[in-house]
């Protein structure tokens, strides 16, 4: 059932959409010069041109621009504190770790470890804690928002039983946070110096990619349905990683000099708003890839699904 209703459509309105999609590409490619017609037209009738077409409708459609604005100031709100709570939790001297893991710049660096250095575990109790967790988890449920509305699927119910998948999912992220940017490292092991970092990195965020939705959605959408997203995921980052790890240092040090603590953080917003933007168009695009006719998109649908919807055809 969880398969049948993650496709979120039935053949009749995919027909539809289809057709819709096809009749709107024809109208905008009868305002090209005729070669560029035939061109894009057969790129488009082909299988990646199909995708991305209806890959970007949909990410229009459920206006993922606003959603990852979302997520990423969800992101910041809920992930730093629980950061900052188990960096004071495990000792004070951990301060210059968590600031190195961040990659903060001096000024903006000395404000943390001050920070922390001066809280100490008690200072947090138990109320600080459960407040801290609560608020975190408004996160999951942001994402929880989202990837209903990428697979059309009930959202879960909401209750004491299901929060344990909003905490695990934010502590989940907390820690991939600073566990990729470790993984990133080079190794001294030769000839995997280089190698091995990006192969580890890529199974962090997949793992992660694949995880977080599935927990949120409690199983509604088969693991092997999500795996599309997540792939595509961790292959994007492995590309937009390395470029703001570029860009981020300088970025920061810039934004540190002129506005202070204030300009850091609309800097790691920008950041943060581009790693919801990838991670919220791949789940997006996974879904056209996982719910396509043709097929790999049968495929991974695997054989219990057209079960389903032989056994839905025949009870009609």
């Amino acid at each position: 059932m969880g398969a049948h209703h993650a496709e979120g459509v039935t053949d009749e309105d995919e027909t539809v959409d289809t057709s819709a999609a096809e009749a709107s590409v024809k109208a905008a490619l009868g305002h090209l010069p005729a070669w560029m017609q035939r061109t894009l037209a057969w790129l488009l009738g082909r299988w990646p041109g199909r995708i991305v077409i209806h890959g970007v409708k949909a990410f229009m459609r459920l206006d993922m621009f606003d959603r990852s604005m979302t997520i990423a100031a969800q992101f910041f709100t809920a992930v730093f504190p629980i950061l900052i709570l188990i960096t004071t939790w495990a000792a004070s001297r951990d301060a210059e770790k968590f600031a190195d893991a961040l990659g903060l710049p001096e000024e903006t660096r000395s404000v943390i470890e001050g920070a922390i250095q001066g809280a100490g575990a008690a200072s947090f109790g138990i109320a600080g804690v459960l407040i801290v967790l609560a608020s975190a988890t408004s996160l999951s449920r942001a994402l929880t928002r989202c990837f209903t509305a990428i697979w059309a699927v009930p959202k879960p119910k909401s209750g004491l039983g299901s929060a344990w998948r909003w905490l695990s999912v934010v502590l989940v992220l907390s820690l991939s946070l600073v566990v990729v940017r470790a993984a990133t490292e080079p190794v001294d092991v030769q000839p995997l110096r280089d190698a091995l970092p990006l192969v580890v990195t890529f199974g962090l965020e997949a793992g992660v990619a694949l995880f977080v939705p599935w927990v949120l959605l409690a199983g509604a959408v088969r693991w092997r349905l999500l795996a599309p997203g997540a792939l595509l995921f961790a292959l994007l980052m492995l590309t937009v990683r390395p470029a703001t790890a570029a860009w981020l240092p300088h970025a920061l040090e810039v934004s540190a000099d002129r506005y202070g603590p204030i300009g850091v953080a609309f800097t790691y917003l920008a950041c943060l708003y581009t790693a919801s933007f990838c991670f919220l168009a791949t789940a997006v695009l996974g879904q056209v890839i996982a719910t396509d006719h043709e097929k790999l998109g049968q495929w991974i649908r695997g054989p219990e699904l057209a079960r389903e919807k032989q056994e839905a055809s025949d009870g009609i």
